[in-house]
């Protein structure tokens, strides 16, 4: 059917398990059933014909990890660049992932889907081209064009900011410094889909292919390849690439001048100050209509610099600086009704009661260490008033013992009850005996069944015996325990279950235990407390600071450590 140019958001890479290659070396079979299968093509060789006789791009990724089985790739794509160095203005990966060798061989392009990570996961741009292994790439929209307009070329022009403009003949594109487009994104169209379904059984028509750029991707949920836009939709990143195909061939992308922030700049100053002037010499009902007369005004000049000029300009900064200078100037004018500072003391005195209630909770929940000398040791610092975390230590039977430490979410009265209420079930059925997996099974579904909206706690639950060295661990979303023996070797045991109190398990399986022998061994639990804390250096201790510390004691017990 004649399609402009046919692009994969798909990876191929792995050979076809059901090739008559992959049965051969799978299976012992006799020589005449060899020679047949060596006389079958495979699937992942008539695919790569099809890919040589058809104008297809497949996607590679950046990535900052190299892969399994990858090989030294190169673009198809030829950059001719006029001014300047663009490797000095792209963003680069110091590795790139894709499909198989000989499928990449065979097609008219490579077409990079890699994204830039954004703060708030909304795709509002991409970068044209991207550095992958010192190596420039195209993006996925960018390489669909040049190979559907039969160009060998790519042409970069910079300028003394960085990119000016990137072309593949006859459609030029304007970017900023980086490379990077802005995405003007339409309403998603069903009609524009065709279901693989569709494609299997014949029920389409062929000549909706022809002269268009056809993209192939996922958009079932489960394959995870959704992104978040602007117009607030969630949609199948192959749908990004087709946004931006169209954008290229319309000329309807949006543009963020580099000179917009200056202008933004000065605007909010002047806007700003002729706010915070007026909004002290006049009414205050005028000053209100001055204030929300202002925001329009912003807003409608972002607005109209959108849809008459394509042009991107960040209308928050003068929202937010004439927000703060009419609340500034409102403040100064009626600073004698210090309502706010009776309110903020008001709020402060009982916070303050609740931390000092909390911390009443949290202390009569820990044991008496005093009596585990011997073997054990425990110790709570709270940060403040009180922390979110507590312990626990029950004598079971001779020389057997249950323990807890956990570390609740949240602070305040309702952690405090939370960790009270915690520690009560725990003790409660220890005393009883139970296996630790039923332990943990009990306290987990008696917290959720209490409905602390919200409310969690990542906990190590234990059993260990003094005497034989026998111990079994549960590690619920918390800090990995540390088990070493004296000769300083460290293992670590990860959490294998979510946080407790999340959700309700529905039999004692779901408890995922680790059994283990500590004779002649230390085992050292502890809250992100620990490692989360700050050297004098400014660093974070970590897990790796918490096994400095141990290795460099000369004399291993638990107090020591």
């Amino acid at each position: 059917t004649n399609p402009k140019a046919i692009g994969f958001d798909i990876f191929f890479a792995e050979k076809d398990k059901q090739s008559p290659e992959e049965i051969i070396s799978a299976y012992n079979l006799i020589p005449v059933d060899v020679a047949r299968l060596q006389n079958i093509k495979g699937p992942d060789e008539i695919f790569r014909e099809q890919l040589e006789k058809s104008k297809s791009v497949i996607a590679v990724l950046g990535s900052n990890i190299s892969s399994h089985g990858t090989y030294d790739r190169s673009p198809k794509a030829k950059f001719l660049v006029k001014g300047g160095d663009p490797n000095e203005f792209t963003y680069s990966f110091p590795h790139s992932i894709g499909s198989l060798e000989k499928l990449e061989n065979s097609v008219k392009g490579l077409g990079s889907i890699s994204f830039l990570d954004q703060t708030d996961g909304i795709i509002r741009s991409l970068p044209l081209i991207v550095r992958l292994k010192n190596q420039l790439y195209p993006t996925m929209a960018l390489e669909m064009i040049r190979v559907g307009s039969n160009q060998k070329n790519l042409y970069v022009e910079m300028n003394e900011a960085g990119i000016d403009r990137i072309s593949s003949r006859p459609h030029k594109i304007y970017s900023d410094p980086n490379g990077i487009i802005w995405i003007r994104y339409k309403e998603s169209l069903k009609n524009q889909y065709i279901s693989a379904s569709s494609v299997f059984e014949g029920k389409f028509d062929p000549s909706r292919f022809k002269d268009k750029y056809v993209l192939i991707g996922a958009s079932a949920q489960g394959l995870f390849d959704l992104v978040k836009t602007p117009l607030g939709n969630t949609i199948p990143g192959v749908e990004v690439h087709g946004n931006i195909i169209e954008n290229i061939l319309d000329q309807s992308y949006l543009i963020r001048n580099p000179n917009t922030y200056i202008f933004e700049l000065l605007f909010s100053i002047v806007v700003a100050g002729v706010v915070f002037f007026l909004s002290q010499h006049t009414k205050p009902k005028y000053s209100l209509l001055i204030f929300f007369g202002s925001l329009a005004v912003v807003i409608i000049i972002g607005f109209s610099a959108f849809l008459f000029k394509s042009q991107l300009v960040d209308i928050s900064y003068p929202i937010f600086m004439l927000t703060i200078t009419f609340l500034t100037g409102l403040y100064f004018r009626f600073i004698e009704e210090n309502q706010v500072a009776i309110a903020n003391l008001q709020k402060e005195a009982k916070l303050l009661k609740e931390r000092e209630l909390a911390g009443d909770v949290q202390k009569s929940l820990f044991p008496d260490i005093s009596k585990f000398k011997n073997f054990l040791y425990a110790k709570n610092v709270p940060a403040r008033d009180v922390s979110g975390d507590f312990f626990d230590v029950v004598n079971v039977g001779e020389n057997e013992y249950f323990f807890i430490l956990a570390d609740v979410s949240g602070k305040g009265i309702t952690a405090g009850i939370y960790m009270a209420k915690a520690a009560s079930i725990f003790r409660t059925i220890s005393n009883l005996s139970y296996p630790l997996e039923k332990v943990v099974f009990t306290v987990n579904n008696e917290l959720v069944e209490a409905k602390f909206k919200g409310m969690f706690m990542t906990a190590v639950f234990g059993k260990f015996n003094i005497e034989t060295g026998e111990a079994i661990f549960v590690n619920a979303g918390h800090e990995s325990i540390m088990v070493f023996d004296k000769e300083k070797n460290f293992e670590f045991m990860k959490s294998e279950i979510p946080p407790i109190g999340i959700i309700k398990y529905s039999s004692e399986s779901m408890v995922k235990s680790k059994a283990t022998n500590l004779k002649e061994k230390t085992f050292l639990v502890y809250t992100d407390g620990v490692t989360e804390g700050y050297l004098r250096n400014g660093q974070e201790l970590g897990v790796e600071g918490v096994e400095r510390i141990v290795r460099n004691l000369e004399i291993i017990n638990p107090q020591n450590i």
